[in-house]
């Protein structure tokens, strides 16, 4: 049996990479496939979805509604308004690339959430050979490969089989990161507008791009800096920039207002405030979350922003000093730092936390860096029980903003 075990090993070892990540990610889907499957058995009338929803339905829900809305009907040229008067939730809060990649697929089979959903696992697979890729040199084929499992086995990775932009932003950002490490800048002309217009998120990576650049500066005695290079980082630093505010000004542009974009984002997080939003403050959704949350935890609430500062302080050190971590290289801690960051000024955390920090997945690198067996497994086994808890609040339960996934 053991001889058996050895030899099928070996046979595993030798087929190529991208065939043992098909392996690999078909695996991890069934899985979620069946998770979906037991949360829509446990789906009642008081879930969003009703009593024994199919899968086309979680396919459809949630925010893969505002994607087919953009697909068949494109952006609102005035925005709605509630009754009292402010902006109301709309389309403007998703971007194109997506809903337009999903209906173009759709085409084929005559439906945008068949459309959807292939776009989703299709590109769900190609970012797990760009995480491969990205991580292999760093930590070694063995560690890389273990990333990919937990990437794909990890508590959003329903998100691989929804209609959801996450997995093409994904795609386009780990091809982004690989441009970067391996100096081939010029890919980054093509990479950085579809990035943009696929989810927000690009003005973390003009961050990324600028603090590259001066790491490069400083560095340029020991990793030479070409002019040319020089000119690319500067120059797509721009472009992301750029393209981060580009979407801003065309929903001025179509709606004639010229905040629209800002005043569509802060109509969710009105849910969330007593009292509503007026303004978009950077970082100010962080402390009222924290208010918030330790209220309804019936926490001191002063505390809130003193546990906030903690965790900020907590993760910056483990970014900067954990051997893990600092094993996958600077550009790989210089991104996940400048994501952070973006979310700290403009996201307010609440049920969609969770998915708004998949562009943090490089890091399972650093958790696939331990060599044990057992700590590797249990990881897995950790991830395989947070992705049912999610599926199941999220698809089996959900029914207010509270579980938005």
């Amino acid at each position: 049996m053991a001889h058996l075990a050895l030899s099928a090993a070996r046979r595993w070892a030798q087929l190529p990479v991208a065939v043992r990540i098909a392996g690999v990610y078909l695996g991890a889907r069934l899985i979620t496939t069946e998770l979906l499957v037991v949360a829509a058995s446990l789906s009642t009338s008081l879930s969003r979805f009703g009593a024994e929803p199919g899968l086309v339905d979680f396919v459809l829900g949630w925010d893969a509604q505002w994607y087919w809305l953009v697909a068949e009907s494109g952006y609102p040229a005035e925005l709605p308004l509630t009754d009292t008067g402010d902006v109301a939730e709309n389309a403007w809060a998703f971007m194109p690339v997506f809903a337009y990649a999903a209906k173009a697929v759709g085409v084929v089979f005559g439906s945008w959430g068949a459309g959807a959903f292939l776009v989703s696992f299709v590109a769900g697979y190609l970012a797990c050979l760009a995480l491969h890729r990205l991580l292999r040199n760093r930590i070694g084929g063995s560690a890389a490969m273990w990333a990919v499992i937990l990437y794909a086995s990890g508590p959003i990775a329903a998100m691989f089989q929804v209609g959801y932009a996450e997995t093409l932003f994904l795609l386009l950002l780990f091809l982004a990161l690989d441009a970067v490490t391996r100096r081939r800048y010029p890919w980054l002309y093509l990479i950085i507008p579809v990035m943009a217009f696929t989810r927000p998120g690009i003005l973390a990576f003009a961050l990324f791009l600028g603090l590259h650049g001066i790491l490069r500066w400083m560095r340029r005695r020991d990793d030479p800096l070409a002019a040319r290079e020089v000119v690319h980082i500067v120059a797509l630093g721009a472009l992301a920039t750029a393209c981060g505010f580009a979407w801003q000004v065309i929903a001025a542009m179509v709606t004639g207002d010229p905040g629209a974009y800002l005043a569509t984002e802060l109509a969710w997080r009105r849910h969330w405030v007593a009292g509503g939003v007026e303004t978009f403050v950077p970082f100010e959704g962080w402390i009222q979350a924290a208010q918030f949350w330790f209220a309804q935890w019936g926490l001191p609430q002063p505390w809130g922003p003193v546990a906030l500062a903690l965790l900020v302080v907590a993760v910056g050190a483990a970014l900067l000093y954990s051997p893990q971590v600092r094993a996958l290289g600077a550009d790989m801690r210089l991104w996940s730092a400048s994501h952070l960051l973006y979310l700290l000024a403009v996201f307010f955390p609440q049920s969609s936390t969770f998915r708004l920090l998949l562009p943090l997945s490089p890091l399972w690198g650093a958790v696939a860096v331990p060599r044990s067996r057992w700590w590797r497994v249990g990881i897995l086994l950790l991830c395989l029980a947070g992705q049912w808890l999610w599926i199941f609040h999220v698809y089996a339960l959900g029914n207010t903003f509270w579980q938005v996934p």
